[in-house]
């Protein structure tokens, strides 16, 4: 059973862009993977990972959705729908 991933809680999180989030993440793990953090730090530092990480898988989520919206138009061009993640549907 698979579940979406939730929006994320802090504001500023969602304030992110994909890129934005995508390099503190990035940061984060290289943080938690070269050590010497305290265990409160490791803590905190392991939940805003997880907070980013979710908002990214999010908005991947999202970005995919539009791209699967394009449609074909007559002439060969193709137009952008803008719907909903839960007004989608999976081609």
């Amino acid at each position: 059973m698979t579940t979406e991933p939730a929006a994320p809680t802090d504001p500023a999180i969602a304030a992110l862009t994909f890129d934005e989030a995508f390099a503190e993440l990035r940061t984060a793990v290289a943080e938690l993977e070269a050590g010497g953090l305290s265990l409160e730090d490791t803590i905190a530092r392991t939940e805003r990972a997880v907070a980013l990480q979710r908002h990214c898988e999010r908005l991947l989520g999202e970005a995919e959705l539009r791209v699967k919206q394009l449609i074909s138009r007559p002439g060969g061009g193709l137009e952008s729908r803008d719907i909903a993640a839960e007004d989608a549907t999976e081609a």
